[in-house]
């Protein structure tokens, strides 16, 4: 993929990293990329955090991404991460959940997560805030924003976040750290870009309502983290060109229902319900 930031290229375009130092290369490229986007928008070198994501990576491959420097991880489902999470407990990672949550998978983000990036709904603000209690644990949280309108995504309406954000207060557990989305999937960086400049306008409306921690904003994948930057990431989540193209398609990832149009990789979360 080519888009006006110069960050890119299709799936098939990353290469599969099998030794530490291929890890190596492909985690200095990326930072590489993150520092000349943050020079591009006059930001400081250390206001973007990267978020390596390792879903459907095997345990042996991420034991090399560990040792090339990875210290948090980011994986879609639950039941993955739980697993990779006591396979590698000999490791010193991390684990963030940035897929969508059942309430019944509460009990084991409650557990091993250290993030959760898609809170959504009142539901699982409940469920998470009871297991975390019980196990005496806080949680840091992201509000995910469907901010391309698309029918097929996850995360609140945007008129809806205030309002939601204002009922966080009561979980205790929860650290509201800011906002996250996964903007429209497409080549073209000026059809991405209206979707992370909305993120960063709620951002900045719950800001000064106090509503949003920090007010960090999670948005940007392999495809589009550049342009992402430019708007104003502070955390990108950056799968594929880090692991290497994934060799399945979104359809065994995602249910067939949310299987949509993709002309990007997918790294940062599922796409859709």
């Amino acid at each position: 993929m080519s888009n006006a930031a110069g960050v890119g290229g299709t799936s098939s375009s990353f290469p599969t990293a099998n030794t530490v130092a291929e890890f190596t290369r492909n985690l200095a490229d990326v930072r590489g990329r993150i520092d000349a986007a943050l020079k591009r928008a006059g930001r400081a070198p250390d206001e973007v955090r990267l978020l390596p994501v390792s879903k459907t990576v095997p345990e042996d491959r991420i034991r090399l991404a560990v040792a090339a420097g990875c210290t948090l991880l980011g994986e879609n489902k639950v039941q993955e991460a739980k697993r990779k999470w006591r396979n590698l407990s000999d490791l010193d990672v991390q684990w963030s959940v940035i897929g969508h949550l059942q309430t019944n998978k509460a009990k084991d983000v409650a557990e091993f997560a250290v993030e959760f990036q898609a809170l959504d709904n009142t539901r699982a603000a409940e469920a998470l805030d009871r297991r975390l209690d019980a196990l005496g644990r806080q949680l840091d949280v992201y509000v995910q924003v469907n901010t391309s309108g698309e029918e097929s995504k996850y995360g609140l309406p945007p008129d809806e976040v205030v309002a939601f954000l204002k009922t966080l207060p009561n979980y205790g557990a929860l650290r509201v750290q800011g906002l996250m989305t996964i903007a429209v999937l497409s080549s073209d960086a000026e059809r991405v870009r209206p979707c992370f400049r909305l993120l960063r306008t709620l951002r900045d409306e719950a800001r000064e309502l106090d509503l949003v921690g920090p007010g960090e904003l999670s948005m940007g994948m392999s495809g589009d983290y550049a342009v992402a930057i430019e708007e104003g990431a502070t955390c990108v989540r950056v799968g594929q060109a880090i692991f290497g193209a994934r060799n399945l398609p979104d359809s065994h990832y995602w249910p067939a229902t949310a299987e949509g149009p993709s002309e990007l990789p997918v790294d940062g979360g599922p796409a859709a319900k």
